[in-house]
C-alpha cells in the first residue's frame, strides 16, 4: 500500500524528519507513537502532499506508484484520506453539501453513515463551525466513511473526545479500516498517530513505531510499546533504539 524510502524533510531550512523508512502492507494498520513536537504530523502531512513542506531526499509510493510530488487532490483521488487533529472552520460550506459531491450525489450513502455517526443534524451546519471536540472528530470520520479512502491517516483521533464519543468514533474507524473483515481479505490500510492509546480499544494494530526528534527510534508491538512508554516514558526507548 505505501513505501516510504529514506524520506528527508525540511520546513524552511531546518530538517524535520530525516532517515524515514516505512512500509505499510494492504490491510494492514500502524500506530506512530511519540513525544510532542517529534514530527508526527509532519509525516502525515508529507505523506498527503501539503505545502510548506520541502522533501529534501527520498521517495513515497503509494500502491507501487511514486506520488513525492504529487498534490493533494491526485493523492486524494488515487485512495489516501486524512483526519486533522485540527482541522478548520470553513463557514461558507454546509457538511452536507461537501458529503454530497464527495459521494457523487448518492445521499443514500450520505444518509447511512450520517445515521451511524449521529450527524443528520449536522448536516445543514456550516462544516466545523461552533462544533464540540467530539462533534468535529465524527465530522471527519464521516468524510472518510464517505470518500472510502483505501489508505487511512488519522492524526490523534481521540484528543478531546469524551468516552461517549471515543467509543462511537473509535467503532466508525474500526469500520472504516474494515476490521469486521478477516484479515486475508481486508483491503483497507491505516497511519494512526495516538498519544493516550485508547484508540488501541477499538483497533486492532499490527504494528506501532515510535518518532523522536524527527527519526524512528523503535518498531514493535504497538501496545508493548504503549505499555513501555506508559511506564517509563520516551526515554526507555530513546535508550533502547530497537530497530
Amino acid at each position: 500500500m505505501l513505501d516510504i524510502e529514506d524520506l528527508h524533510v525540511m520546513i524552511g531550512d531546518r530538517v524535520v524528519l530525516h532517515d524515514i523508512n516505512l512500509h505499510i502492507g494492504e490491510g494492514e494498520t500502524h500506530v506512530l507513537m511519540g513525544p510532542n513536537g517529534s514530527g508526527k504530523t509532519t509525516l502525515l502531512r508529507a505523506i498527503m502532499g501539503f505545502g510548506g513542506l520541502d522533501i529534501a531526499k527520498g521517495k513515497i509510493l503509494f500502491r507501487g506508484r511514486d506520488v513525492t510530488r504529487l498534490p493533494i487532490h491526485e493523492r486524494a483521488k488515487m485512495g489516501m484520506g486524512m483526519l486533522f487533529q485540527r482541522p478548520p472552520t470553513i463557514a461558507g460550506l454546509k457538511l452536507g453539501k461537501l458529503l454530497a459531491v464527495t459521494s457523487g450525489e448518492d445521499t443514500a450513502v450520505v444518509n447511512e453513515y450520517a445515521k451511524y455517526l449521529n450527524m443528520h443534524s449536522f448536516l445543514d451546519r456550516a462544516i466545523n463551525l461552533g462544533f464540540s471536540g467530539g462533534e468535529i472528530k465524527r465530522s471527519e470520520v464521516l468524510q472518510l466513511m464517505v470518500q472510502g479512502p483505501d489508505f487511512v491517516m488519522l492524526d490523534e483521533p481521540e484528543s478531546g473526545v469524551d468516552l461517549e464519543n471515543i467509543t462511537l468514533i473509535g467503532n466508525a474507524i474500526a469500520k472504516l479500516l474494515e476490521k469486521d473483515v478477516h484479515i486475508v481479505n481486508r483491503k483497507k490500510s491505516g497511519l494512526v498517530i495516538t498519544h493516550t492509546g485508547y484508540i488501541l480499544d477499538y483497533l486492532d494494530a499490527d504494528f506501532g513505531h515510535v518518532m523522536c526528534d524527527g527519526e524512528f527510534r523503535c518498531h514493535g508491538n504497538p501496545r508493548e510499546i504503549l505499555k513501555v512508554i506508559k511506564t517509563s516514558g520516551y526515554k526507555e526507548c530513546l535508550a533502547c533504539q530497537k530497530i
